[in-house]
C-alpha cells in the first residue's frame, strides 16, 4: 500500500478543486480504511460545488473533500473488526459500501431509531487538513469511523452498479417507506435523474398499479421506460404545470395519483405535484436541498379539504444499505443499471466532470480511481 494518497480538495465557492496528497492513516480500533474505486457526482454535490448549498454558511470547516455516493475495497481493518454490519466475514480486499453520514446516537431522534433525522447528519466530514484526512470519497481512500454501518458487496454486483447505492437508491427506498407506498397504488415521479430511475424500478417491484414519469429529456424518458415506467409525460409536449397535472389525472381515470415523488429540486414542482394527487394523496419531497432556489406558494385549505400531505426526507435508515444491495441482486438482470452512470472521469479530471454534469452534458458522472 502507498504511504500517501490523493484527494480532491474543495476550498470554497468558485475555486477549482485541487489534487493534494496526504499520508495514509492506520485505522483506530473499530475503524476501517477503504480504498475508493468509484465515487459519483450526486445532485447535492453539484449544489455544493455551484454554491446553491454554501458549506461555509452551514458551519463546515474548509478545506474539505466532497462526495458521498461511493464504493471501494477494504484497505485496512482496525482492531476488533472481523465482520460487516450484517455479520458477514470481512477482510482486506473485500468490496464494501458504507453509510455516508454519522448520526450522533444520543439525540431524541436517534434514541427513537430515526437516525436519518439526526441533526448531526451532514454531507461533508471535514476538515481534511487534520488526520485522518480522508473524510470524503473524492480521494484514493476513505476513513470509515468506528462502529459505523458498512456492508460487504455481493460478488455478482459491479462497482458501477453499487456506487449509487450509497445515496440515490437507499434514499428512494427509505423515502417510499416513509410515504407508506403500498401495493396497487399509483405514483407520478417528477424527474428521471438517478433518483427518479431508481424510484421507477422500486415502485414497479413494490406492485404499483401505474408508474408515471415526468421529464423533458428524451434520453431520460427512454431510460425510465427501460426501468418499468408505464407512462411518461414529456415536458416538451405538456409545457405548463396545469397541462402536466391534467395529463396525470387523465392517465389515472380523472382521479389523480396516490403518491407524487418530487425529485427535480425546484420548489415550484411541489404545488404542481400536489395538484396531481388524489384525495388523501401523499407527496414525497426529496429533491429540494438547495438553500437558494426560493420558496413555493400553496393554499393550505387545498391540502386540508382534500387531505393531501407532504412528507420530506433526507438521508436514510441504518438498515437501508443492506436492503438496497439485496434489491440489486434480485433485479440485476431485469433492469439496465449500467446505464445510470453515463460517463466516467479520472480523479485529476474532477473539475471537468463537475462542469460537464452541471451543463447537462452528462446525466451522472462517476469518478473512477
Amino acid at each position: 500500500m502507498a504511504d500517501r494518497g490523493r484527494a480532491a480538495i474543495y476550498k470554497g465557492l468558485g475555486i477549482p478543486m485541487e489534487i493534494k496528497e496526504y499520508p495514509v492513516p492506520d485505522p483506530e480500533s473499530g475503524a476501517i480504511l477503504v480504498k475508493v474505486t468509484v465515487a459519483n457526482i450526486c445532485g447535492s454535490d453539484l449544489h455544493m460545488w455551484r454554491g446553491d448549498l454554501n458549506l461555509a454558511l452551514v458551519g463546515a470547516s474548509l478545506p474539505t473533500i466532497l462526495g458521498h455516493e461511493a464504493t471501494g475495497r477494504v484497505a485496512k481493518l482496525g482492531a476488533g473488526i472481523s465482520t460487516d454490519s450484517a455479520g458477514q466475514s470481512l477482510k482486506v480486499g473485500d468490496r464494501v459500501v458504507w453509510m455516508y453520514y454519522y448520526p450522533c446516537g444520543r439525540c431524541p431522534a436517534c434514541l427513537k431509531g430515526r437516525h436519518a433525522e439526526c441533526p448531526a447528519n451532514v454531507f461533508y466530514q471535514g476538515p481534511c487538513e487534520l488526520p485522518p484526512h480522508f473524510t470524503g470519497p473524492y480521494a484514493d481512500y476513505y476513513y470509515v469511523k468506528p462502529n459505523h454501518s458498512i456492508f460487504k458487496v455481493p460478488d455478482e454486483l459491479s462497482d458501477m452498479m453499487v456506487a449509487p447505492v450509497n445515496c440515490a437508491l437507499s434514499e428512494m427506498i427509505y423515502g417510499l417507506e416513509r410515504v407508506n407506498f403500498r401495493f396497487g397504488e399509483t405514483i407520478a415521479i417528477q424527474g428521471a435523474g438517478g433518483l427518479g430511475i431508481y424510484a421507477t424500478a422500486l415502485t414497479k417491484e413494490m406492485g404499483a398499479a401505474k408508474v408515471i414519469v415526468i421529464d423533458g429529456i428524451p434520453q431520460r424518458l427512454e431510460l425510465a421506460k427501460a426501468f418499468g415506467a408505464d407512462e411518461t409525460v414529456d415536458m416538451r409536449q405538456f409545457k405548463t404545470p396545469q397541462e402536466r397535472a391534467a395529463r396525470v389525472k387523465e392517465l389515472t381515470g380523472g382521479w389523480g395519483v396516490d403518491v407524487v415523488a418530487e425529485l427535480v429540486g425546484i420548489p415550484q414542482a411541489i404545488p404542481e405535484g400536489l395538484d396531481m394527487l388524489c384525495c388523501g394523496g401523499r407527496l414525497l419531497e426529496i429533491g429540494n436541498i438547495s438553500l437558494l432556489h426560493g420558496t413555493f406558494e400553496t393554499d393550505p385549505a387545498f391540502m386540508v379539504v382534500y387531505s393531501k400531505s407532504i412528507i420530506a426526507v433526507v438521508m436514510y435508515g441504518r438498515d437501508t444499505l443492506k436492503k438496497a444491495l439485496d434489491f440489486l441482486v434480485r433485479t440485476k438482470n431485469k433492469y439496465p443499471y449500467e446505464k445510470i452512470l453515463s460517463h466516467s472521469y479520472k480523479l485529476e479530471d474532477i473539475n471537468k466532470a463537475f462542469e460537464d454534469q452541471s451543463k447537462g452534458l452528462v446525466s451522472r458522472a462517476a469518478i473512477v480511481m
